[in-house]
């Protein structure tokens, strides 16, 4: 864990407590020494949290501190980029037009390697290509919904990362494959989540569900082309118009 995802743990923590909290809880929640604690204390008190307390006490976070959005993790990010398209295509016009300015003011705020994973993003919402509407569409051999989650997760961040992964994968007759891909987007619809992935067994672009994925495993090596200039490739192929 990096320790920004510490402290906004420990931000966060605090916030779902109105009274205090003492080191010892927190340290426990967060798998960390007291001594580790009360310096991320202290650093976040010196960069203006208005934490009060003191060792032997406990700790609360007084009412009205904004959490600035450097603390946004990646995850977080992606679930700000996805929750606000799906507001854009699935709302009315004004609260579409509301969604998109809400992003372009937290994109505004950013630093600047936050502001690239949000406007890098490639988790999308129900994309209208046919080939991808189309693997969405079909039936899929049942995967228990734990496993599913635990692998998309996997996938999202090899996407962020740009790895390549090695899938199980069963088709839409149960066959099962082997295959290495460079992940590079992220479709989701109201029946499936599809991985859009360029396949080194067809060396093709190609679309797999998520709940006919058995197994994953993620890789170290980078895959060589760049996320940006597969997605671009991939949605002149489809026909869908850049976001």
């Amino acid at each position: 864990m990096s320790r920004t995802t510490r402290l906004l743990d420990l931000i966060q923590l605090l916030r779902r407590h109105r009274h205090p909290v003492s080191g010892a809880a927190i340290a426990e929640a967060l798998g960390i020494s007291l001594r580790t604690l009360y310096r991320d204390i202290a650093t976040l008190q010196a960069q203006g949290a208005a934490i009060d307390g003191a060792p032997g006490l406990g700790y609360v976070l007084r009412e009205g501190f904004v959490l600035p959005p450097l603390m946004f993790s990646a995850e977080e990010l992606e679930a700000v980029v996805l929750g606000m398209r799906w507001v854009a295509q699935r709302a009315d016009s004004r609260l579409a037009a509301a969604a998109r300015d809400a992003l372009a003011k937290i994109g505004a705020v950013l630093p600047q390697p936050l502001r690239a994973e949000l406007e890098g993003s490639t988790l999308l919402v129900a994309a209208a290509g046919p080939q991808v509407a189309a693997a969405a569409a079909a039936d899929a051999p049942a995967i228990d919904p734990a496993v599913q989650d635990a692998h998309t997760a996997t996938v999202r961040q090899a996407i962020r990362q740009q790895h390549k992964l090695v899938i199980d994968y069963r088709d839409g007759q149960r066959r099962s494959t082997q295959r290495t891909v460079w992940p590079f987007a992220l479709g989701y619809f109201d029946r499936a989540q599809v991985v859009v992935a360029w396949c080194e067994l067809r060396a093709d672009i190609r679309h797999f569900r998520c709940d006919r994925i058995a197994g994953v495993q993620p890789l170290a090596q980078r895959y060589p082309q760049r996320r940006e200039a597969l997605l671009k490739a991939w949605r002149e192929r489809e026909g869908i118009a850049p976001r």
